[in-house]
């Protein structure tokens, strides 16, 4: 979620993926948006376990990533006044080929997650329901990620225990469990 006070922003750090802003009533750092998968196959959906340097230990995660490498083009993008989702569908696209070495053939936004108030940072969710297998991931260099399906009960105890470390993400999954279980 973009900032929308008309006064004007005093950036008092800015580094390549989060700044640090003040306005005349908070300080608050922003980061560029980023996107997360829920791939679907029957009962089944796909974690990777991956190494994560912030905790030092691996981290089982739904797949995603950045909509924009810097927040310069992020903050560039804003001021455009263009629409994030489609962006943001584009780059869950992207993530989905690079990450786990699938060609999303059906896939739809669920939810946009908002950090809140003091951090700027929001998740946009996405489920895809059909793919493609493609013949590989292309990983970046350094990245140590292996995709695994799992049964949904088996995530489910994966996110209350824990092991998925990212709590957003662990709510969302939830609560698409939860409807999915609902609508049966």
């Amino acid at each position: 979620m973009v900032s929308k006070s008309t006064q004007p922003e005093n950036i008092v750090f800015r580094g390549k993926i989060v700044e640090v802003v003040q306005d005349a009533k908070r300080e608050f750092a922003r980061r560029s948006p980023g996107v997360r998968l829920l791939i679907i196959k029957g009962n089944q959906t796909l974690l990777t376990k991956e190494y994560r340097e912030e905790i030092k230990s691996f981290d089982y995660r739904l797949p995603g990533g950045k909509v924009f490498d810097t927040l310069v083009n992020y903050n560039n993008f804003t001021k455009s006044g263009g629409d994030i989702l489609s962006v943001a569908l584009e780059a869950a696209k992207k993530e989905a080929s690079d990450e786990v070495g699938i060609d999303p053939v059906e896939i739809k936004h669920i939810w946009t997650s908002v950090y809140g108030a003091t951090i700027v940072w929001d998740l946009h969710y996405f489920v895809v329901s059909k793919f493609q297998k493609l013949r590989s991931q292309n990983l970046e260099a350094g990245e140590n990620i292996k995709p695994m399906w799992f049964s949904f009960n088996a995530a489910k105890k994966l996110a209350l225990s824990g092991e998925i470390s990212e709590d957003r993400s662990c709510a969302v999954l939830l609560r698409w469990l939860h409807k999915q279980r609902m609508l049966k």
